[in-house]
């Protein structure tokens, strides 16, 4: 349940919603052309609008069975310390709990100041070493 005035729904934003909330948010651009081709592969997001505006999205990706990651939590900064984070959070483990086997393996990867938060929804840190691969 979202706080007063805010709006919490499943989907996935528009291209123009993802790409400016990822800006906003500080997670870094990615192009519109990156994000038409990415974002009908949502496996469930989770939108929360105010005022009919986009404030706060998350996405599962995966492959639908084995493995899940959790991406793209973004609040608009002008709508956080409100427990937007807190709702999406909460509507995407739900909905893994409910629709992912128990044999899943669920993931994502945390910028230090958001991992207290993940931490409340059972994440916790690898034993591995996170790697990736920066293409530009």
């Amino acid at each position: 349940m979202a706080p007063l005035g805010y709006e919490l729904a499943a989907g996935i934003p528009s291209v123009d919603d993802y790409v400016r909330l990822r800006v906003a948010a500080g997670l870094g651009g990615r192009t519109q052309e990156a994000a038409a081709a990415g974002l009908p592969n949502t496996w469930f997001g989770v939108l929360v609008a105010h005022q009919k505006e986009v404030v706060g999205m998350g996405r599962i990706i995966g492959d639908g069975g084995c493995f899940f990651q959790i991406v793209d939590m973004a609040v608009d900064p002008r709508h956080q310390g409100k427990g937007l984070g807190q709702c999406i959070m909460r509507a995407l483990v739900e909905h893994l709990k409910a629709h992912a086997p128990d044999s899943a393996y669920i993931s994502l990867i945390a910028v230090r100041r958001a991992q207290s938060l993940y931490e409340r929804f059972g994440f916790r840190p690898t034993r591995g070493l996170g790697m990736s691969l920066d293409l530009s």
